[in-house]
């Protein structure tokens, strides 16, 4: 079964969608088969790897409301191994439209099971908001991660989120780990971005990733092209910079699974 990541963060502006696109890239072509679900209504990550906004019959809204297959709506993308479920505008209506459904929080996480086995990596996009449409994610999710801005204010919002968690953790799906705490716009030449850095190790440790996502043009650029960063410029530090992250994931994950398994023969010994 696929390591589901939801990859979360109610502050807008903060790299989330970068990361989810030049994440399942870089998996990808660690040789993981890796499934991108959009579940933001921008749709930016759907465009990002280069599927054209509205030009498929069905969207992750399709899937949420309505329980169509999560399986008949993927569109492929340039990397053979790397698939996509699109959103698209009419998300924004979710919360409305499943107010009243008793099991509105679990709708996503019942879509993935029959397709789980599929993927070696299934990463969710979510919205810049903790709303029925991110609940989803988490309650379907082993994992989140946390992109956070080395900027002025970058720990605003992130004591809310931490909250969320730790409700969703407690009620809905006590599995729930953090996967781990990621620094993205890290400007090496300012004090700012040092400062910013050391507070956050300081506040999260041993939470906050090794990988540092760097401020980069080309990692802004390649979203226009419909590219992920691996095959708009591979040599760019943006591309770099997400290999590394997507093998310290990797690493993670085989440790994490080490270690249940383990446990697990612990506890048949004992």
């Amino acid at each position: 079964m696929g390591r589901i990541i939801a990859i979360a963060n109610q502050k807008g502006g903060v790299g989330k969608t970068t990361t989810a696109i030049n994440l399942a890239a870089s998996l990808t072509a660690a040789d993981m088969r890796t499934l991108l679900i959009d579940l933001d209504p921008q749709s930016n990550a759907t465009s990002g790897l280069g599927i054209r906004k509205r030009s498929y019959p069905k969207s992750t809204y399709d899937v949420v409301v309505h329980g169509v297959p999560l399986a008949s709506i993927l569109q492929p993308t340039e990397l053979e191994a790397l698939f996509v479920a699109p959103a698209s505008r009419e998300l924004v209506g979710v919360t409305m439209e499943l107010a009243n459904e008793d099991n509105r929080h679990q709708r996503l996480s019942n879509a993935i099971a029959p397709i789980a086995q599929d993927y070696d990596f299934i990463l969710i996009d979510c919205p810049p908001s903790l709303d029925i449409l991110t609940v989803n994610a988490l309650v379907a999710a082993h994992s989140v991660l946390i992109p956070i801005q080395c900027e002025y204010f970058a720990l605003e919002g992130v004591a809310e989120l931490m909250e969320s968690l730790k409700a969703i953790r407690q009620i809905r799906n006590p599995k729930l780990e953090i996967e781990g705490v990621l620094l993205t716009m890290f400007d090496e030449r300012t004090n700012l971005s040092n400062q910013v850095m050391a507070d956050l190790r300081e506040f999260f440790g041993k939470q906050v990733l090794a990988t540092i996502i760097p401020r980069n043009i080309k990692l802004g650029e390649a979203p226009s092209h419909g590219r992920p960063i691996l095959l708009y410029d591979i040599k760019s530090k943006g591309a770099e910079a997400y290999i590394r992250l997507a093998k310290e994931i990797i690493h993670g994950t085989e440790k994490s699974t080490g270690a249940r398994i383990e446990r697990a023969a612990g506890d048949v010994r004992g």
